[in-house]
This record gives C-alpha cells, sequence and structure tokens, in this order.
C-alpha cells in the first residue's frame, strides 16, 4: 500500500561559544548498531539502554533530555534494519491559536527509530510568552552537541535554519535494505525561515536627513501671503519660480526664505536658529537669495512706475502693459520702454503705428490672403506715397514685435548659449590719431596731460587685440576693459556666430512667426525682412547690452570677495612677530580658553583655566608650566566678558614674578 511522502524536519543549529566552536550537524536517531557506527556524536552521554517504550511527552514538559536515542534491543542472531517511523504529519501553521493545541507526537514502540523530533526549547527565556504559539507546534531536533538539562547555563545565541526532508516511504525499505545510511533517500529542502533579532535594548537606528528632497516643506506660500505679495508685484511671472531658476536653490526653500525675510527675521538668525527651514544653507548663499529677491522686488517697483508714467503720457496700451509686465529683468525692461522715454526720438515701429499701418501688419500675420498692400498706398502722404514705403512700414512694426515677444528672446537667448560667443576690445580710433600725432611731434615738448594720455595707453597693451570667450574672460579681464573704453582708449564689441542669426531666421519663419494661412512671395519677403531687420537692429544690441551687463555685474561682485578675503588675511596676521603668544578668551562659568600660537601662527596648545574660582593658585601653577613650556612671553586678552578680572590675574602673577625667568607682558 503506497503512503503519501511524510515531512519531518531538522533544524542546522550553528552554535557561537566562547569556548567550543562545532559545524553544523543533524541530530537524528539510529535504529541499530550499523547505523549508529556510521555516524555518532561527538562525546555523548552514556544513557541506560530503555527495553520498554518511552512515554509519550506532555505537551509543557520543559525537562526532558535534548538528545533522545532508541538503543537497540538484546542482539538477535539476523540482524535486519528496522524500518524507521516518521512522526506524523504536522497540520500546516495557520494561526498561533491552532498551533497551541497541537500537541507533539512520539513514537509508541521502543524498537523502531528514526527522525523522532523533539520539542525545540526558546533560546532566550524572555521570549517564551511572546513565541509559545509558534514553538509548541514545531517539531525539530536538536544538535547532539549542544545538550541542555534543567540546570544548564545561560543560553546560546544561535542562527537556525529549517531543512525539510521529504522521505517516500514507497522506496524506503529497497533503498535502506542496500545502504547503511539512515539519511538515505532523503532529499533536502531548503525553506527560509526569518531570522530572529538578538539585539536586545538597543535603539533602532536614526534615518540620516537628505538634504536635497523636500523634507516635507511647503513648495508654495499659503494662500493669504501669496495673494498679498502677488497684489504688491502685479506681474505676469511667478515669484518663486523665478527666484528659484536665478538663484540654482530648491523651490521649498526660496518660499521659506521669502517668509523669513518678510518676518523681518535677519540672516544671521535664520542660519542659526532656522537651519531646517533653508536646508543649512550659510550665511553668504542666503544673502544671495536675499540680494536676488530684493531685486526682483524693485524691478516690480519700477515697472509699475513706468506703467504710470506711460499712462499719464497716453502712449499705453494693454499690449505693451502685458509686455512690460512680463519683463523678468532690468534690462528687458529696459528694451521694452526706451523708445517710450522722454526726449528719444521716434522710432521706425512708432513712425508707422501712427501712419495707420498696424492693422496692416495684424493682417499679414492672421489673414495675408485678403491683403493688399495697394490699398494703403497715399500718394500725398509721407511714408505711403508709394508701395515700397507701405512695405518698408509694416516691416518696422513686425521688427518692433518681434524683438518684444519674450518668447523670442528666450529663443536667441538659448542659441547664444549653445555658441561661441566672444568679446573683443581693439584699440580706439581717437586712441590711434593720438598716438600718430606723438609721432609727427617726436621734437616738441608735450604738455603734462598728453604725456599722462600716452602712459595710459601703454598700461593697456594687453588688450588692443584681445578676444576670449564670454564663459572664460576673468573678472579682472573685465573691468580693464570697461576701465580702457571709458578713458576712450579701447573699443569693445560682443560677436554672436552667424549661426546663430541663420538658425534664428529660419525658426521665427517657419515656426513663431508663420502666417497662418497662405500668402503670395512679396509678402513672404516682407516677413523675412522683418526677422533680418529685427535680429540686426534690434535683438543684436540688446543681446549685446545683456552681456556686458551680466560680466560686468559678476565681475564687480568677484572684485568685492576678492577684497573682502585679501582683508580677512591681513587682519588675522599676527600682530607681534618672531614671538610665541598666548590667546585668552576670558569667562566665569566656563573658564577661560588658551589657545597657544608659534611664531608662524600655528596652534601649539589649548586649554581651559579657571582663574575666577577657589582653586586660582593651582591654575596659575598650570599657567606658568604652559608660559615655560613653550616659552611664550606674550599674552592677548580678549574684551569679552570677565576681560578687566583677567587682566587684573595677570597683572598680578606678573608683579609676583610668577613667570620668572620669562619677561611677560600682555
Amino acid at each position: 500500500m503506497m503512503r503519501r511522502p511524510r515531512t519531518t524536519t531538522t533544524k542546522v543549529v550553528e552554535k557561537r561559544d566562547d569556548v567550543m566552536d562545532s559545524d553544523l550537524s543533524f541530530s537524528q536517531t539510529v535504529s541499530s548498531d550499523e547505523d549508529s557506527d556510521e555516524w555518532r556524536p561527538a562525546e555523548p552521554k552514556p544513557k541506560a539502554p530503555s527495553k520498554t517504550a518511552r512515554a509519550p511527552a506532555a505537551a509543557g514538559e520543559k525537562k526532558a533530555a535534548a538528545k533522545r536515542t532508541a538503543k537497540p534491543k538484546e542482539p538477535k542472531a539476523p540482524k535486519q534494519p528496522k524500518v524507521p517511523k516518521v512522526s506524523k504529519p504536522r497540520a500546516p501553521r495557520k494561526t498561533a491559536t491552532e498551533q497551541k493545541t497541537q500537541a507533539p507526537k512520539v513514537l509508541k514502540d521502543s524498537g523502531a527509530s528514526g527522525l523522532v523530533g523533539t520539542k525545540r526549547k526558546n533560546i532566550d527565556e524572555g521570549k517564551k510568552d511572546d513565541k509559545a504559539g509558534k514553538d509548541k507546534g514545531v517539531e525539530d531536533t536538536d544538535c547532539p552537541e549542544v545538550e541542555r538539562t534543567e540546570g544548564s547555563g545561560p543560553s546560546i545565541r544561535m542562527k537556525e535554519e529549517r531543512v525539510s526532508f521529504i522521505v517516500s516511504e514507497a522506496h524506503q525499505a529497497n533503498r535502506w535494505a542496500g545502504e547503511g545510511s539512515s539519511l538515505a533517500g532523503l532529499e533536502a529542502k531548503k525553506e527560509e525561515v526569518e531570522e530572529e533579532d538578538f539585539t536586545f535594548d538597543e535603539p533602532c537606528k536614526k534615518k540620516q536627513k537628505t538634504i536635497g528632497a523636500c523634507l516635507g516643506q511647503p513648495t508654495a506660500l499659503p494662500s493669504s501671503e501669496a495673494h498679498t505679495l502677488r497684489n504688491e508685484l502685479n506681474m505676469n511671472w511667478d515669484l518663486i519660480e523665478l527666484l528659484s531658476n536665478l538663484t540654482c536653490v530648491e523651490r521649498w526653500v526660496c518660499v521659506n526664505i521669502i517668509r523669513l525675510l518678510r518676518e523681518d527675521n535677519t540672516v544671521p538668525f535664520m542660519v542659526r536658529y532656522r537651519k531646517e527651514m533653508i536646508n543649512h544653507m550659510d550665511a553668504d548663499a542666503v544673502r544671495d537669495v536675499q540680494l536676488v529677491y530684493e531685486e526682483i522686488c524693485s524691478l516690480a517697483k519700477k515697472t509699475q512706475s513706468v506703467i504710470q508714467t506711460l499712462k499719464k503720457d497716453g502712449v499705453l496700451t494693454a499690449e505693451l502693459e502685458q509686455n512690460l509686465r512680463s519683463c523678468r529683468s532690468a534690462d528687458e525692461l529696459d528694451h521694452v520702454y526706451s523708445p517710450y522715454k522722454k526726449g528719444s526720438k521716434l522710432t521706425k515701429a512708432r513712425r508707422a503705428k501712427a501712419l495707420g499701418l498696424e492693422a496692416a501688419a495684424s493682417a499679414l500675420m492672421d489673414t495675408p490672403h485678403t491683403l493688399d498692400l495697394r490699398a494703403w498706398v497715399k500718394p500725398g502722404t509721407e511714408g505711403l506715397s508709394s508701395l515700397k514705403e507701405v512695405a518698408t512700414g509694416v516691416e518696422h512694426i513686425l521688427a518692433d514685435m518681434i524683438a518684444k515677444d519674450p518668447e523670442t528672446l528666450t529663443y536667441v537667448k538659448t542659441l547664444c548659449e549653445n555658441s561661441f560667443v566672444t568679446i573683443q576690445s581693439s584699440v580706439s580710433k581717437s586712441a590711434l590719431k593720438e598716438k600718430e600725432q606723438e609721432k609727427s611731434v617726436q621734437g616738441h615738448k608735450t604738455p603734462g596731460a598728453q604725456q599722462n594720455k600716452n602712459k595710459d595707453i601703454d598700461k593697456f597693451h594687453l588688450y588692443v587685440d584681445f578676444t576670449c570667450n564670454i564663459h572664460r574672460i576673468q573678472p579682472h579681464q573685465t573691468l580693464a576693459i570697461n576701465r580702457g573704453e571709458s578713458l576712450k582708449i579701447l573699443t569693445v564689441k560682443v560677436n554672436v556666430p552667424d549661426k546663430v542669426k541663420s538658425d534664428f531666421t529660419r525658426w521665427c519663419i517657419n515656426n513663431r512667426w508663420r502666417q497662418r494661412t497662405f500668402a503670395r512671395d512679396e509678402l513672404r519677403t516682407i516677413i523675412k525682412n522683418a526677422v533680418e531687420d529685427s535680429y540686426k537692429r534690434l535683438i543684436l544690441p540688446f543681446l549685446t547690452r545683456s552681456y556686458r551687463t551680466k560680466l560686468t555685474s559678476a565681475a564687480e561682485k568677484e572684485s568685492i570677495a576678492m577684497f573682502v578675503r585679501n582683508l580677512r588675511q591681513r587682519l588675522l596676521v599676527c600682530p607681534v612677530r618672531g614671538c610665541v603668544i598666548m590667546g585668552v578668551d576670558p569667562g566665569f562659568r566656563h573658564g577661560c580658553k588658551l589657545a597657544v600660537l608659534s611664531p608662524t601662527s600655528q596652534i601649539l596648545h589649548t586649554d581651559v583655566v579657571y582663574l575666577h574660582n577657589s582653586v586660582q593658585q593651582k591654575e596659575a601653577d598650570k599657567l606658568r608650566h604652559l608660559m615655560i613650556k613653550y616659552s611664550c612671553s606674550r599674552v592677548v586678552i580678549g574684551n569679552g566678558t570677565a576681560c578687566r578680572e583677567t587682566e587684573s590675574v595677570f597683572a598680578d602673577l606678573i608683579s609676583r614674578r610668577c613667570f620668572h625667568p620669562l619677561d611677560v607682558s600682555y
């Protein structure tokens, strides 16, 4: 009769003991002397042979020996291996409550031996109640090298792994008859068991903070504050987004900095007491964000004043107002506002609009198939007397629209960033004329002013024929070029590659400023001429001014930073050269901090002395030891708390010649 395969479970134990270090071993029972000779545990404890069947183990019994072996009966003539009986398969563990009701099964026949399971004891007594439901339903065999009795010592920490053996009873007799090993016909099947955590009474590891993440901070101002700020600025762009792009700072950090600044918090306060809100930024970085924020606010105020001025003059239109409110920098605002300034001559676009050609320009872009330029010709009117003048006026209006379009300006700036834009300086024509005059009148005496002018020309000999990429030019070179230009010795220009012009023209004609319907060839020619005129007459000068402004601003900031670094080094120079100095930071409660510096400003020793307590004499001896050890003859006392008391202590020690033979002064 075929029986279904039964599964028994054994436990592989890794014993980590300070005295013995044994390998992994299987605890099993043997059925005969031949099997016991196959595998013997190391130094097993002798037990009296038992002829009677073992009594069934009770469910709560804990005093049974960890190792149970079935001894053979009295030797008989024929030795035949007994077929081992394995324990009945345990029911699947569904819940801990069901497992608590299961009692361990043992063999009733003492002569039959096999893989007899014994109950696994809890490793730690403190986990008995918590893991009782898990341990009662598991039948394992313990390692024979580890024996536990009722009076055993401290528990051994072990890492366990469960191994299941599937026994096919149909072929047990045939297989075990020819093989002596009691493990024949067993197939190992590894089951993953969750490792027990033996780190008791240890706090969990703290998670490190990630400074690059948002950390749960808001990425926008509260609705009330955002509404108030939006009304104050009244611009078409988002303040938080613009500030984040200009400063390369996370959006949530910009939100927190703006909130703190609007609450009148100072930069030192934010750096020291609001580190988490500003992402642990240093004072210089926070100050840079503050400066950019103030520049944006000043730009918004300037835009409001410009709009009010244009409204009073009666030249403000809805389109012009939107263009002004879309400006993101002072250069863009000046570029849009410059044609409307008082005292400036009337631009070509404004003259064409005054003639009424703005409607023709709009029709050229929207409905070119219905536009007839001959209808706009007025022979007796200047600017409209011929078809060519009408087409030129439409080109000027379109060129002005292209030059003031934000999307177009953004695209041309992107093209320039990806190209090799250079700045070039050369000698001005006026300086060359003066130099020629100097050569022609060499025999005559020149006045003092002329001699100074010639000396200034010689100072800029490095920049007579100078060319450099705008991304690689040094700050001092920018300042030198600007100074030479202000003295009318140098002429400076920004060179933009021709590839930028061709790409820009193609993009405008085919994408941004493409007619919505079919247009005739003469109308497409007008648009092409308008794009080229806009780039040459309006956009290229705007790019030149923008690059020069950025380079000058960066050079001025770097010059101030260089001055700060040089001044810092000068202020930190040792006040007295050639001698060892002791610096004292006075204090009452926390003592006076000492630092002994070498003649080369190297720190030799640091310490703390308590000169204003009852142990003043002991601290004075400590001071004398340090002064004599390092041959220190100068003492520098800070002007903080307890400075006068510390000064009196040193004066008293010097008057009593405590530091003899050194001549100490402070």
